[in-house]
C-alpha cells in the first residue's frame, strides 16, 4: 500500500473544493472498489477525500411523481426501501443480484456508477493496458477474454462495465446529478458511461472536479412487467457473463413501450433504441422477443474465448422479455443480512 493522506469533506461544496485544490486525489464513500484497487497498486491516490459525512444518504419523491436518490445511500438501503421495492422493483432487483450482502451493506449507490471494469489486465500492473496506462497496448484482445466485450468494443479496449445496478438504471432512464466549480448539472444516465474509443481511461463524462450527489428516477417505474436476469459463473459474488434488464408496459394484448438494456458485454450498460421500437405494437411473444434481440445485439463482435456470449445474450434476452410479459420476474435468492 502507498502512502496517502487523508482529509474529511464537511458538505458538498467542500468536497467541491478540495478536489478541485487537487484533481488528482480520490474521492471514498464505501470504498468496496478504490480499497482493492489500491491493493493492486492500479490506482496510488496521493490523497484521499472521504465523503461519507456529506448529507446524500435519503430517497425522497420529486414533485414530478419520481425519486431521488442520494450518493450515498448504501446500496443494500436502496434495494430494500419501499420507495424501491414497490414502483421500481426493477432496480431492486439489479442491486441485489449484485456482489454479496456485506459488500452491499458498505457500496454506495454514487460509487456504484464509478466503480471500474474487473478486465484481468487492468487489475495486473505486468501487462499493458490502455485503461490503466493509454497507449500500451490491449492485453485482452489477444489474451484471456472470456469475460470482455462483444459490443461497443475498439481497439483499444475491450473491458466491460461490472455494475448490475446501472443496467437497471439505464432502462429506467435515470438522471445523474452532479456538483462542481461551476454549478449544478444532470446527465442523462445513456450520456454517463463512455464507450471506450480511442480514451479507454476515461470510464465516464464526469468532470475532473464534480462529485456525485444523486440518481433521479423517473415516474414510470415499470413495476408490473418486468424482469432482471443475471447469467454468471457462480450464483454469488461473481460479475455478469451477460445481464438483462427489461420492462415492458403492455395494453389491450400489445406492447405498448418496452426498455432493454444489457449487462456485462460492453464498456457500459448497452441499450438500443431500435430494439426497443421493434416491439412496439407487437403482441408478447416469441417472435417478436427474437427480433428484438437480434436488433439489440446488432454488431456484436466475439473474440477468441467470448464468442460465446453473443448466443447467450440472444437467449437471455429472449428469456427476460418472456419473464417480464408473464409478470414472473427473476426471483434473486438473497437474504437481507444488516
Amino acid at each position: 500500500m502507498n502512502n496517502f493522506e487523508y482529509s474529511r469533506a464537511t458538505d458538498v461544496a467542500d468536497a467541491v473544493r478540495q478536489i478541485a485544490a487537487d484533481p488528482a486525489a480520490k474521492f471514498i464513500a464505501g470504498g468496496t472498489n478504490l480499497v482493492d484497487l489500491m491493493k493492486y497498486d492500479v490506482e496510488r491516490p496521493a490523497r484521499l477525500i472521504d465523503i461519507t459525512r456529506l448529507p446524500l444518504k435519503s430517497v425522497e419523491e420529486t414533485r414530478g411523481g419520481g425519486v431521488r436518490i442520494g450518493a450515498l445511500v448504501p446500496n443494500s438501503d436502496l434495494a430494500y426501501h419501499p420507495l424501491i421495492e414497490q414502483r421500481y422493483p426493477l432496480l431492486s432487483s439489479a442491486i441485489l443480484a449484485g456482489a454479496s450482502a456485506q459488500l452491499r451493506n458498505m457500496a454506495s449507490t454514487g460509487g456504484n456508477l464509478l466503480q471500474r471494469t474487473r478486465c484481468f489486465y487492468f487489475y495486473d500492473v505486468a501487462t499493458p493496458c490502455n485503461k490503466r496506462e493509454p497507449g500500451s497496448g490491449c492485453a485482452a484482445i489477444n489474451g484471456i477474454n472470456r469475460i470482455n466485450a462483444i459490443l461497443g468494443t475498439s481497439e483499444a479496449c475491450i473491458a466491460t462495465h461490472p455494475s448490475d445496478m446501472c443496467v437497471a438504471l439505464a432502462a429506467l432512464e435515470a438522471k445523474v446529478h452532479v456538483m462542481g466549480s461551476s454549478g449544478e448539472r444532470s446527465i442523462a444516465f445513456e450520456d454517463f458511461h463512455r464507450l471506450p474509443g480511442d480514451t479507454p481511461h476515461l470510464d465516464n463524462n464526469l468532470g475532473t472536479n464534480e462529485v456525485v450527489t444523486a440518481i433521479e428516477l423517473p415516474a414510470e417505474g415499470y413495476a408490473e412487467n418486468y424482469s432482471y436476469l443475471k447469467i454468471r459463473d457462480r450464483l454469488s459474488y461473481a460479475f455478469a457473463l451477460v445481464s438483462v434488464a427489461a420492462a415492458l408496459k403492455l395494453d389491450g394484448g400489445r406492447i405498448k413501450e418496452a426498455r432493454l438494456a444489457l449487462g456485462g458485454v460492453a464498456h457500459k450498460p448497452w441499450r438500443n433504441r431500435d430494439a426497443e421500437a421493434a416491439l412496439r405494437g407487437e403482441a408478447p411473444g416469441r417472435a417478436a422477443f427474437e427480433k428484438a434481440a437480434d436488433a439489440l445485439l446488432a454488431g456484436a463482435k466475439g473474440y477468441s474465448h467470448n464468442s460465446f456470449k453473443i448466443g447467450l445474450a440472444r437467449r437471455a434476452i429472449i428469456r427476460t422479455l418472456t419473464q417480464a410479459a408473464n409478470a414472473t420476474p427473476q426471483i434473486q435468492s438473497v437474504k437481507k443480512i444488516r
